[in-house]
């Protein structure tokens, strides 16, 4: 069992019992509700995973619209390199 808990069970169980007394008063002080946070934790997950993807989106149309602009310069960089090349 003390490989499960990281060592000794009974000192390992009394630091987590003061660690939830503590993080219970700092939530309490904020004026927050354990119940409402375990109520609203699906649409906190739903809001996180639609944040990600209007940020991928976001910064999807960025890259092709620079991409518009970047892989045609690249591509008549390259054909000017291969054509002042010095044939040897």
């Amino acid at each position: 069992m003390e490989k499960v808990f990281g060592g000794p069970i009974v000192p390992t169980l009394f630091k987590l019992a003061v660690l939830s007394f503590i993080v219970g008063l700092i939530f309490a002080i904020f004026g927050i509700d354990p119940v409402d946070l375990w109520r609203e934790f699906g649409s906190t997950i739903e809001r996180a995973w639609r944040l990600v993807f209007d940020a991928l989106d976001w910064g999807w149309r960025y890259a092709i619209l620079g991409a518009i602009v970047v892989l045609p310069l690249w591509i008549i960089y390259r054909i000017v390199l291969v054509v002042s090349r010095p044939k040897s």
